[in-house]
């Protein structure tokens, strides 16, 4: 008996064990099954102007939208929402906020020129999950009619013009307003929740300066802050707990000055006070809608326009590296800044873009360019200040390769950069060995871009998949997105017009924003959302 069983175990785990080789034979000898496609990992938010401090332009975190999906089958308009002024600002975004009694939501947070500030829900729209706003008709508070300053730049009303900048970690979205205040005018920094659009830090701070002077407009000595004069376009700056607020004008109606004002994101209480040109006049930041530029130290980099130069403290038609204090440490003034400004060939018209590390001689590079289509290579570490005869001291300019004027910011992705120039078409330029190809690649010229040029975004999957998006526009012509190929820009991939997808009015220098699968687009009535279908 005891034989039988032995004989019986021993069957059964011989059973066992050729049942085990036939599986392992089927592993090994069936078709493996597909790997999963990765599904988007969302970006915890994208909090300023051009996606980061430096400036460079690009969301390198993007999945869903690569040259295969974003084509007029997969990708196209998924909604918009009506808002109550012209959209200047670049739109914001955080995912996962809290909104309290309404839930978890990814918020799009957009400015407006009837000075409100919007919360919306990115994903799906609707109404607004709160809207904020500065006016008040009935205590005569209102926005700035265009007429008041004799200026059309910015019609029919002047409320939030630049981008506002979030702190994610105290949940504090910064913005500044101009208002009229029966017969006044004021701009003032806001401090707003991110949950409820409530003040914060005993805000709003109303904005004010002075320096010691004898330039236009001074008086005994001093120059003088003017909120009238003054035209607040260009994005804010939060770096080291400070945030940076840049200006220039309306019109280069004068007497005016480029100011930074710098104030403690907590307090709100002004931490440094500069001015471009105090013992002479103009030096605006314009910038076209783009922000001063931190680089990886903190300290700053902002381009001004026409004004007065004297190497000493006038810095108009230069490239400044300030401080985070605001004390300059270095410059570069074009040889011939007296003739540009002379022509009104502002320099500092777009954003300089901070690059990552280089390989070649000069690994730390950022660039200035201006209405006269030169790009102007520069060594952070040694900006060249000022040269009488010429710009040879500089690493590198590149001239006539932009066309026409260079009136907006480009961007940055693996060594190549992005331009759109005006009545233009868009523009790859490869760098190789901290240098600018002469050569660059173009879109199609028959899709040029019109007078004021257009912002270029880029999203890619780190050093894949790049897109590169632009708005054509410019205030009197509806709005058209358009994405190119980023490894080649030759190549369109989408165009909302030729999709049969028709669009607002847009406003000059307007950005789109790129993020976990969607891009969105203010208008002169509404938010503009894309995406795949």
């Amino acid at each position: 008996m005891r034989d039988i069983k032995m004989k019986f175990l021993r069957a059964l785990v011989l059973t066992q064990f050729f049942s085990l080789l036939l599986t392992i034979n089927a592993w090994a000898t069936s078709t493996p099954s597909p790997t999963p496609t990765p599904k988007p990992t969302p970006v915890p938010g994208v909090y300023t102007w051009h996606v980061d401090p430096q400036r460079t332009g690009l969301n390198s975190s993007e999945i869903a939208l690569t040259p295969s999906t974003v084509n007029a089958t997969k990708f196209g308009k998924l909604f918009s929402v009506s808002v109550d002024g012209h959209v200047y600002a670049h739109p914001l975004y955080v995912a996962k906020v809290n909104m309290g009694s309404a839930g978890i939501h990814n918020v799009t947070y957009v400015a407006t020129e009837h000075d409100s500030v919007y919360a919306i829900d990115a994903d799906s729209g609707g109404t607004p999950l709160w809207k904020a706003s500065f006016i008040n008709s009935g205590s005569g508070i209102t926005t700035v009619p265009n007429t008041d300053l004799k200026c059309s730049n910015i019609s029919p009303e002047v409320g939030i013009t630049s981008t506002p900048v979030i702190d994610p970690s105290s949940s504090t979205i910064y913005v500044v307003a101009k208002t009229k205040e029966n017969g006044s005018y004021f701009f003032k920094l806001h401090a707003l929740d991110l949950a409820t659009g409530a003040e914060k830090f005993g805000g709003p701070k109303t904005l004010t300066a002075s320096v010691s002077g004898t330039g236009d407009g001074s008086s005994g000595g001093v120059v003088s802050f003017d909120a009238f004069t003054v035209n607040q376009r260009s994005a804010l700056l939060l770096n080291q707990g400070v945030v940076y607020i840049a200006t220039a004008s309306h019109c280069d109606n004068g007497p005016y000055h480029g100011w930074i004002l710098g104030y403690n994101a907590t307090t709100l209480a002004q931490s440094y006070v500069f001015n471009t040109t105090p013992n002479g006049s103009d030096g605006g930041i314009w910038m076209s809608g783009g922000g001063p530029a931190a680089d990886y130290s903190g300290n700053i980099i902002v381009g001004v326009g026409n004004g007065t130069y004297d190497s000493s403290n006038e810095y108009g038609q230069s490239v400044i590296k300030l401080t985070s204090g605001l004390q300059v440490l270095d410059w570069f003034t074009p040889y011939n800044q007296a003739a540009l400004s002379a022509v009104d060939s502002d320099m500092g018209v777009g954003v300089s873009i901070v690059l990552p590390k280089q390989a070649g001689a000069n690994p730390h590079l950022t660039f200035g360019y201006g209405k006269a289509g030169k790009l102007y290579l520069l060594n952070r570490d040694n900006m060249g200040k000022y040269n009488g005869s010429n710009d040879n001291q500089i690493v590198q300019v590149v001239p006539g390769v932009v066309h026409g004027q260079t009136l907006s910011s480009g961007a940055y992705w693996n060594s190549y950069l992005y331009f759109a120039g005006n009545n233009g078409p868009l523009v790859q330029f490869q760098l190789t060995n901290g240098l600018l190809s002469t050569s660059p690649v173009h879109s199609d010229t028959s899709l040029n871009y019109p007078s004021q040029g257009s912002t270029v975004e880029i999203s890619s999957n780190g050093n894949l998949t790049p897109i590169a998006w632009t708005i054509v526009g410019g205030g009197t012509s509806a709005a058209i997105l358009r994405a190119n190929d980023g490894t080649n820009v030759s190549k369109v991939l989408y165009n909302s017009s030729t999709a049969g997808v028709t669009l607002p009015n847009s406003v000059k220098f307007t950005s789109p924003l790129i993020v976990n699968g969607k891009v969105y687009i203010g208008t002169q009535s509404t938010l503009e959302v894309f995406g795949l279908h």
